[in-house]
């Protein structure tokens, strides 16, 4: 019920652009947000959107990077990331949580009960 798209092969210094498209039903939904796996290392939050008043909420590591968006009237959600290093290599997944909790710490996976299958971003140096 969530769908990642955009992702791909990069170059370092490049851009990319991530969608993530819901068949959920929105009303309820407090948090969205991007997590990601990197290879060999446990998942990593991304950063997160307020459905309803869009505020965000970015990880140290994409902080000033990366610029995340909804579009509520087609429930999707959307992840800009530039200046990407070798690091950012992994599989993106973007979750949905219906808790409120997530609006005060949406870096927890454990709020986020539907997940999307991710879509593979790899930078090469």
């Amino acid at each position: 019920q969530l769908v990642e798209s955009g992702g791909g092969l990069v170059q370092a210094g490049g851009s990319l652009g991530l969608s993530c498209a819901s068949s959920l039903d929105m009303i309820g939904v407090y948090t969205m947000a991007w997590f990601r796996d990197p290879p060999g290392k446990e998942r990593e939050f991304v950063g997160s959107i307020a459905w309803d008043g869009g505020n965000t909420f970015d990880a140290n590591s994409v902080k000033d990077r990366s610029t995340i968006s909804r579009d509520v009237n087609k429930n999707m959600m959307y992840l800009r990331m530039s200046g990407l290093k070798p690091e950012d290599t992994a599989r993106y997944y973007c979750a949905a949580s219906y808790d409120y909790r997530s609006l005060g710490s949406p870096q927890d996976a454990h709020k986020y009960v539907y997940w999307g299958r991710g879509t593979q971003v790899t930078v090469s140096s």
